[in-house]
């Protein structure tokens, strides 16, 4: 008897991927038997990092791992989750300030497709108070990120941003 795959996506734009996205990519592991971490090709939002270089960091991340594969879209998410063979999508929570834009997106994904369910996990207290964002906003004006992102993501913020702290 074959073993049916659970599938999960975890989109965003992860520009950087950080610590905190890895935290919820571990833990939906232990759900899901792969997740696929799908980075949205958004033209109007203008990105630190390309589209290859975010898959490249990320890949990194996960050693190549698996049960972890990293890709790009565009478009519907539901529409991709549904090309993917996906069950279910992640959505980070660090708080309650997102639950509103994340559940009024989750209640619009189910009404587009009814088969794919959005699962929300609580961001680790560690990483509560990190976001892409944030960790920019530091490293442009020469904070020490060290220990908020992967060291190789450090790196490539390091030569966006060279005053940055080692």
């Amino acid at each position: 008897m074959s073993k049916n795959i659970k599938i999960a996506v975890y989109p965003g734009s992860f520009d950087p991927f950080t610590n905190g996205h890895i935290d919820i990519v571990e833990r939906a592991l232990k759900i899901f038997d792969q997740v696929i971490v799908a980075i949205l090709n958004n033209p109007s939002k203008k990105a630190l990092f390309t589209v290859e270089e975010r898959v490249e960091m990320i890949k990194k991340s996960f050693n190549n791992g698996e049960n972890v594969t990293v890709d790009a879209f565009d478009g519907l998410l539901v529409d991709y989750a549904r090309m993917q063979n996906a069950t279910a999508v992640i959505r980070g929570m660090r708080a309650i300030s997102d639950f509103e834009s994340e559940f009024q997106m989750a209640l619009m994904n189910r009404r587009l497709c009814r088969e794919v369910q959005t699962i929300f996990l609580m961001t680790g207290l560690r990483w509560i108070f990190t976001s892409s964002s944030i960790i920019k906003e530091a490293a442009q004006f020469g904070g020490d990120i060290t220990g908020m992102v992967p060291v190789f993501v450090k790196q490539k913020l390091k030569e966006k941003f060279p005053k940055m702290k080692e």
